[in-house]
């Protein structure tokens, strides 16, 4: 008896979805169409699988169960088989948009439902021109918040004049931003620091020289925390808006970076605004 020839390795393709080991439908469907499907159902598994064998491509849902489990996936095909071609399938259509942006590194993200033929001709497509990727390129979060630091001002400016109890001080603009530019920059020194003793942060001579400035100008304590408030939320709206050129793996540090370093320049400022009231009631006693 003539043994079939076997396939080659160049036909492997790594199938992850939560009923993978049923033997779906689309698992059948790549089979009939020549590929050598090794089907997994847990990230797990399919690390391993990654981790020990090549492959051309892998195919996996988005939620294997936990929400962006197929992100891990992309990420791991990517460092072991750079050349592989990924594909995502998720059911969520209003997010295909946003998928798309938070996962630039896949080939291509499908939702369902979608036809099982469709899916084996993008693939086939894809194999078909391997030095198809244009990759965006990631930058860091502290690149990003340097690009926008005007932007950032600008917005947190009109947000501060919205609050009621900021009309309490009368300022010029220039005065009422003046210290922002100057704590931006730390910012952007400390995140591009290595992220070790978080809760330490250095001292900041702005911040400082911020809580003298604004004793000055009549501020409150409650205004100071308000301001910051308000610049946190909109470093974190710039982020936002750029997920797209964000280097994802480095972006849960950064944000526990910044919310460390803005409550730091805060208790600073604080500070600094504590001791010129202090020594101004002391000379009026």
């Amino acid at each position: 008896m003539k043994q079939a020839p076997r396939r080659p390795p160049e036909s492997r393709v790594l199938l992850v979805q939560i009923d993978s080991l049923k033997q779906t439908d689309l698992h059948r469907t790549l089979e009939r169409n020549g590929f050598q499907v090794v089907a997994e159902s847990t990230i797990k598994d399919a690390l391993h699988c990654i981790a020990i064998q090549d492959f051309v491509a892998l195919i996996c849902d988005l939620h294997l169960p936990a929400a962006g489990d197929g992100f891990t996936l992309v990420n791991a095909m990517r460092h072991s088989h750079p050349d592989a071609v990924t594909i995502i399938i998720s059911d969520f259509p209003a997010l295909r948009e946003s998928l798309a942006e938070l996962l630039p590194q896949a080939d291509e993200i499908l939702v369902t439902p979608i036809p099982l033929d469709e899916i084996v001709t993008r693939l086939k497509r894809r194999l078909l021109d391997p030095y198809h990727r244009t990759l965006k390129a990631r930058e860091s979060v502290a690149t990003i918040l340097e690009r926008y630091s005007s932007s950032i001002i600008t917005e947190w400016l009109k947000r501060v004049k919205r609050i009621d109890k900021s009309d309490q001080v009368r300022l010029s603009d220039a005065d009422r931003t003046g210290h922002l530019q100057k704590l931006v920059q730390e910012l952007v020194r400390r995140l591009r620091t290595p992220h070790v003793d978080e809760g330490s942060a250095k001292l900041s001579i702005a911040a400082v020289a911020h809580g003298k400035a604004r004793q000055q100008q009549g501020y409150t304590p409650a205004m100071l925390v308000q301001e910051s408030r308000i610049l946190q939320v909109c470093i974190f709206k710039t982020l936002r808006n750029n997920l797209n050129a964000v280097d994802l793996a480095l972006v849960l540090t950064d944000v526990m970076t910044i919310a460390d370093e803005v409550d730091s320049q805060l208790t600073q400022t604080i500070a600094s605004f504590s001791e010129i009231s202090g020594g101004a009631r002391e000379m009026a006693g």
